[in-house]
């Protein structure tokens, strides 16, 4: 394709399925051993944590099946939500040309960003997100 690319800040976002038993030790992993702070914790089955320019997102499941992956979803952070907008615009125009799907359209989730799902060639879940409290 020619056609000029929305732009990114990267693959800065990442979102990890944790086995019930091991998700606060992985937390307090995070937090004390890498020094990662806890941006927002919605509930006690979701923390999403930072060390300044980054995401780290860790998801409590029952169990995680490690033969496929514990990788929830990578995620491409854009500076705003007019950006989230235009890449769902330009995933949705490779349907057809590449053998990717939309999963979810664009939505103003409850902390203040806004994303999309889709599946890559591989079937990979691919987030692109604005989050307002990541530093550019």
């Amino acid at each position: 394709m020619t056609a000029a690319l929305p732009p990114t800040l990267g693959l800065r976002h990442v979102a990890v399925s944790v086995a019930g038993p091991l998700f606060e030790p992985c937390v307090a992993f995070y937090v004390e051993g890498m020094g990662m702070a806890v941006d927002w914790q919605p509930d006690a089955d979701n923390v999403y944590m930072t060390s300044g320019g980054d995401n780290l997102a860790l998801h409590r499941v029952h169990a995680v099946d490690h033969s496929v992956s514990a990788l929830d979803h990578l995620g491409f952070v854009v500076a705003s939500a007019d950006d989230v907008r235009a890449w769902h615009a330009r995933v949705d125009g490779l349907i057809g040309v590449h053998d990717v799907a939309i999963l979810m359209a664009p939505k103003l989730h409850r902390d203040g960003s806004t994303s999309f799902y889709f599946r890559d060639p591989a079937g990979n879940k691919v987030q692109v997100i604005h989050i307002p409290t990541l530093r550019a």
